[in-house]
C-alpha cells in the first residue's frame, strides 16, 4: 500500500515531434508542460527510459507537498507502457501513484473526468500502459469529443484543435493541471467532485 512519502509519477500522453505538438492526441503533453512550468523546471531526457522527465515537488511547501516525477514518453503513443513502466520501476512508484493524462473521445470537448482504474476505451496509450503494469492507475481524461461526420478516429485525434477549440484550450489545459494538483493534495474524491464535468 502506498503512503504519503511515496513519489507520484504524472504522465502526459502524446506523440513526440513538432508535427504532433498541437494535435488533439497530444493534450496530455500540453498539461504536462504547464505543470512543469508551475514547478519551475525543464524536462530532461531520462537515462533510464525513453522519456523526458522532470523531478520536483507539487503543492504548498511543507508536509502536504508531494514528490513528483513528471514524464512525457518519447516512444509514440501506442508504446507508452514501456517508458512508463521503466520510470515507475526506477523511481519505485506504487501503481496507485501513477497518473495518466490523456485525450478522451467519449467526453465532450473540454470536460474532465478523473478516475482510478478501468478499461482503455480503445485508447492506444492506455492500452499499452495497462498491458505493461495493470489497470489500477489514475486517469485524467480530457474530453475531445467525437469526430465530425464520417471522419476516421485516427485522423481526428492526429489533427490540431480547431480555431474555435483553441480559443478555450489554454483555460481548459489550466483546469486539467489544477485537477492534477487537487488529486495529489486532496485525494480522488475531492478532485472528482471539484473537476468532473
Amino acid at each position: 500500500m502506498s503512503d504519503a512519502t511515496d513519489p507520484w509519477l504524472i504522465v502526459g500522453l502524446g506523440n513526440p515531434g513538432p508535427e504532433y505538438a498541437a494535435n488533439r492526441h497530444n493534450v496530455g503533453f500540453m498539461v504536462a508542460d504547464l505543470l512543469a512550468e508551475r514547478i519551475g523546471g525543464k524536462f530532461k531526457r531520462a537515462s533510464k527510459a525513453q522519456a523526458q522527465v522532470l523531478e520536483g515537488r507539487m503543492g504548498p511547501p511543507g508536509p502536504s507537498s508531494r514528490r513528483v516525477v513528471l514524464a512525457k514518453p518519447m516512444s509514440y503513443m501506442n508504446l507508452s507502457g514501456g517508458p512508463v513502466t521503466a520510470l515507475r520501476d526506477f523511481y519505485k512508484v506504487p501503481l496507485d501513484h501513477v497518473v495518466a493524462i490523456h485525450d478522451e473521445l467519449d467526453i465532450d470537448y473540454g470536460s474532465l473526468r478523473l478516475k482510478l482504474g478501468g478499461g482503455d476505451n480503445g485508447h492506444n496509450g492506455l492500452k499499452s500502459m495497462t498491458k505493461s503494469m495493470g489497470p489500477d492507475y489514475h486517469r485524467i481524461r480530457f474530453g475531445i469529443g467525437r469526430p465530425p461526420g464520417r471522419m476516421q478516429v485516427a485522423d481526428f485525434v492526429l489533427k490540431d484543435f480547431s480555431s474555435t477549440e483553441r480559443k478555450e484550450l489554454g483555460f481548459l489545459v489550466d483546469r486539467a493541471a489544477d485537477s492534477v494538483e487537487c488529486l495529489l493534495a486532496e485525494g480522488l474524491e475531492r478532485a472528482q467532485s471539484a473537476y468532473n464535468s
